[in-house]
């Protein structure tokens, strides 16, 4: 094809996703190699690219992690609960070993730009990506350029009012923090928490559960069209797509926002809060476009 080689990475707690492919979005081969200890699984993770000879990078890592280009820790993960890479540089690490330029972002930061770049956000400068899972990760574009501020956005930790039905203890959650916090309340840990182990997939079909999780997703959705404004949002992650929580959501965050937001994407509320549309290569392909554009910095 004549086109120039590029790597991408997403870089998870659990496995790190390795893959091939051009800045078209185009993934050629992908593979993935389980997160162990930062030396042994870097190691491997630069023998795989070192073969294919790409020509630049893009990573999305687990976070919190520091994606300001200016900070000290620029590159470094930082307070995770996988404590042996508590400040592990992996930016470095993986540049300097493979001497090629690296774009670097959150995992769900590069979702977003996947999305916006190749999928159902092409051409809005304004996106808000969710994905629920394990945790729950927001990546935020605004102005096309996705926000950093201090650190990124942890959108996935917003309070929530509880639902009068809820049955986790008041002081407790699936989130280690807060005991009221979104991914607290509605990411896969609450929900085994919840209901005896079962996962999302398991409840799917469970009308009261769904409209409870549905309820708390929408009060997040409502906040996050009052903060960023969004012009799409778009939700990801094993729990959304796994159960109807998100067409639930829709008019759970309507009745949250009480008619004080009316703008034309409102008005198309089906088209406003939408699944992710990628098949699941949505951060592969956004971080195609962070090696595409470091390559051509």
């Amino acid at each position: 094809m004549g086109e120039r080689l590029l790597g991408a990475l997403e870089a998870g707690g659990t496995k790190m996703v390795c893959a091939v492919g051009y800045g078209d979005g185009t993934v050629l081969e992908s593979e993935q190699i389980p997160t162990t200890t930062p030396n042994e699984t870097c190691a491997a993770i630069v023998d795989w690219f070192a073969e294919k000879n790409v020509e630049a990078l893009g990573i999305g890592a687990f976070g919190p992690t520091a994606v300001n280009p200016a900070s000290p820790r620029y590159g470094q993960i930082l307070e995770t609960p996988k404590t042996a890479w508590r400040y592990f540089d992996l930016l470095a690490t993986l540049s300097g070993a493979l001497g090629i330029p690296c774009g670097y972002d959150t995992d769900v930061n590069v979702a977003c730009l996947g999305e916006a770049t190749f999928g159902c956000a092409r051409g809005l400068d304004a996106v808000v990506y969710l994905t629920i899972g394990t945790g729950v990760g927001a990546g935020v574009m605004i102005d096309g350029k996705l926000v950093h501020g201090m650190l990124h956005p942890e959108a996935g930790h917003v309070l929530v009012t509880r639902d009068p039905r809820e049955t986790l203890p008041a002081d407790e959650s699936g989130c280690p923090y807060h005991a009221s916090c979104l991914e607290g309340l509605i990411a896969g840990p609450a929900i085994k928490k919840r209901w005896n182990g079962k996962s999302a997939g398991d409840m799917a079909d469970d009308a009261e559960a769904m409209d409870l999780l549905a309820g708390y997703l929408g009060q997040a959705l409502a906040t996050y069209v009052l903060c960023y404004s969004p012009k799409r949002i778009i939700i990801g992650g094993g729990v959304a797509d796994h159960t109807p929580i998100v067409p639930l959501a829709r008019a759970k965050t309507l009745e949250a926002l009480g008619g004080y937001i009316v703008t034309p994407e409102l008005e198309d509320v089906d088209s406003y809060i939408v699944n992710n549309s990628l098949e699941g290569r949505q951060g592969i392909m956004g971080c195609l476009e962070l090696a595409r554009r470091a390559l051509e910095s």
